[in-house]
């Protein structure tokens, strides 16, 4: 049998490794996606509490996350990925009795609120686990040059889950409020729990010498800064697009959004291979020029058609600056530290998220709208510059130039 037989055959046998893994992700990541546009209005409008306390909520969950990156990480690398994917299973799960906790509290609302802050914070962490876990766990199973395919995959059934999870939590509370987000919070994960303990484990590659986070974070930050200026194209569609839509008097500002995540799945299902073939610092590079070209247009737009192609270019970019960037991370540090450098990389776009929207926010106060685009777009473009000093200064496997 030839090496390209070969390669032909052991393809299908990924993807089909990597089906289970990604059905875990989607299923867990939707008690966040069904929370998302329902927390501001059970705040704001069920509690009567302020636009602080109601971004508090929403950025208390942004915070865990970042912050667990890194216990994530060791976690996943010391005692195997599956356990640490069903630890933040049940994190998630416990999360959703604190969201029930509050509603018992619902006539004082600073109680519920704040074990509502409980409940966000430990769902916070939970994502942290599931996802670092899940990533890790994948390339354990995946060949050593599927790296960029394993995070676009895995990456997929994340943004999947966040897309039909806003829409469904939408229905749940307004049929019957949210009472249901918390039970779904508590039943999805441990429903997911069952498809988990049936997958078979792959034990925890070890080391002599246990890398620190210091040490992965030397390796991987430069990766990691490539992505969080690459999102920020991400943010500003996500935020602002459907604001602009409105200012111009153009309707139907939604599909914006729509149009990006169209062609951003489009990209991760033909093309997410591609910098495991090409290199991942030169796929981010065209690609980061292709979302800020992407984004240019819809600081360019005098026609809603012309913002909705700048929209599907941002998302056909960043699609495949995320995993391209990803690869040079992961072939920065030893494979025993692979879930490390995976939650030290996240940390870099869970940073980004958390700021780049009010950073944006706040030019848009002081400018036209569509100035949000054009900062966004020069942002972009210097993850581009990122990509390029990768480009000249590769590193090998264990983290040394090559």
């Amino acid at each position: 049998m030839s090496v390209t037989t070969i390669r032909e055959a052991a393809a299908p046998r990924g993807v089909a490794n990597l089906m289970p893994i990604m059905a875990v992700v989607f299923v867990a990541f939707l008690v966040i996606g069904v929370a998302m546009p329902i927390l501001p209005l059970h705040v704001h409008d069920g509690l009567g509490l302020g636009t602080f306390v109601v971004g508090l909520v929403a950025g208390s969950q942004f915070a865990a996350s970042l912050i667990s990156r890194p216990w994530a990480g060791h976690f996943s690398d010391r005692s195997g990925a599956k356990r640490g994917v069903i630890v933040g299973l049940l994190a998630a799960a416990a999360s959703g009795l604190l969201y029930l906790a509050s509603l018992g509290f619902a006539n004082t609302a600073l109680a519920s609120v704040s074990i509502l802050l409980l409940g966000r914070g430990l769902l916070g962490a939970a994502e942290s686990f599931i996802i670092t876990a899940a990533v890790t766990w994948g390339l354990a199973l995946a060949d050593t040059g599927s790296t960029g395919k394993v995070i676009a995959w895995v990456g997929s059934a994340m943004f999947a889950a966040f897309a039909i999870g806003a829409p469904a939590g939408s229905v749940l509370y307004a049929a019957y409020g949210f009472a249901a987000i918390a039970t779904a919070t508590v039943v999805a994960p441990l429903l997911t729990l069952l498809l988990v303990v049936r997958l078979p484990a792959v034990p925890p590659l070890h080391q002599q010498t246990r890398t620190s986070f210091a040490e992965v974070f030397g390796a991987v930050w430069l990766p990691g800064l490539g992505s969080a200026l690459g999102s920020v194209g991400f943010g500003a569609v996500t935020t602002f697009a459907a604001l602009l839509f409105a200012n111009r008097g153009w309707a139907n500002g939604w599909l914006a959004y729509s149009a990006y995540a169209i062609a951003f799945i489009l990209a991760r299902v033909f093309f997410s291979h591609v910098a495991d073939v090409l290199g991942g610092a030169k796929v981010a590079l065209v690609c980061a020029g292709i979302e800020a070209a992407g984004q240019a247009l819809i600081w360019l737009a005098v026609r809603p058609e012309m913002a909705l192609a700048g929209a599907a270019l941002t998302g056909f970019g960043f699609s495949l600056v995320y995993p391209g960037f990803g690869v040079e991370a992961v072939r920065s540090v030893p494979m025993q530290s692979r879930g490390l450098a995976m939650g030290a990389y996240t940390a870099f776009l869970d940073l980004a998220q958390g700021l780049a929207s009010p950073a944006l926010g706040l030019i848009a106060t002081g400018a036209r709208l569509n100035s949000v685009f054009l900062v966004s777009a020069v942002t972009v473009l210097c993850a581009a510059l990122v990509a390029l000093w990768l480009m000249a200064h590769p590193t090998s496997l264990e983290g040394t130039p090559s």
